[in-house]
C-alpha cells in the first residue's frame, strides 16, 4: 500500500504529525521541521501521491493540509474481520459476544459497550456502513450483514485556550455564556 511506504520515512511523519495540526505552506514546514524547501518539497510530492496531504491553490500560493480520511481508511485495515451465523432476531450485542470478550455498561436503560477484549474505550457500531442510533442490545439481526465496531480514539481537533477576564469585549457570545463557563 502506497500510504504505508510514504510514512516509511520520519521526515514525512514528522510532516504528516505538523499537517494534522492545521494548514501549512511548504516553506513554513521547512522551517518547522528545519530542512530546505526544496527538500521539503520533494517529500510532500510523496504525501500526495499517496493522498495523504491535500492541496489547496490560492493565487501563486499552495496550502498543505492532512487528508485525516486517508490515514483513517489506513488504520482500518489492522481490524480483525470474522464470520458468525445466528439465528434471526439475535441482538448484535451477543453476535459480538460470540467472536470478543466485551464489556458493557448500562446506563439507564441503554447499554454501552466499554471494553472489547479488555481493551477499554468508547465503542461505536455500524451496521452495513451506517451507523444505529439504537443501544447494542436493541439492534436484532434480521438479514445477512455487516457489523463494525470502532473505538473512539483521542485525536486532536481543536485546542481552545481559554482567557478568563474581568471584562468581556468583542465577544460572540453574550456575557451570560462567559458567567456559565466561570462556574
Amino acid at each position: 500500500m502506497m500510504v504505508f511506504k510514504a510514512l516509511g520515512c520520519k521526515t514525512r511523519i514528522d510532516m504528516l504529525k505538523l499537517l494534522m495540526t492545521g494548514e501549512y505552506h511548504v516553506s513554513g514546514l521547512a522551517k518547522a521541521l528545519k530542512i530546505s524547501v526544496p527538500v521539503a518539497a520533494k517529500h510532500i510530492r510523496i504525501l500526495e501521491a499517496a493522498g495523504l496531504v491535500e492541496r489547496r491553490i490560492f493565487g501563486k500560493v499552495h496550502i498543505l493540509k492532512a487528508n485525516k480520511e486517508k490515514l483513517y481508511e489506513a488504520m482500518a485495515t489492522f481490524g480483525e474481520v470474522y464470520g458468525v451465523e445466528v439465528a434471526k432476531g439475535t441482538s448484535i450485542l451477543d453476535v459480538l459476544k460470540q467472536v470478543a470478550t466485551v464489556g458493557v455498561k448500562t446506563i439507564g436503560d441503554k447499554e454501552f459497550v466499554t471494553s472489547i477484549d479488555g481493551v477499554e474505550g468508547i465503542y461505536l457500531y455500524e451496521v452495513d456502513e451506517k451507523p444505529s442510533d439504537r443501544p447494542i442490545s436493541g439492534y436484532e439481526v434480521v438479514r445477512d450483514g455487516e457489523v463494525v465496531l470502532k473505538r473512539l480514539v483521542p485525536v486532536l481537533e481543536k485546542r481552545v485556550k481559554v482567557k478568563v477576564t474581568d471584562k468581556v469585549e468583542n465577544s460572540k457570545y453574550p456575557i451570560s455564556a462567559h458567567k456559565i463557563l466561570s462556574n
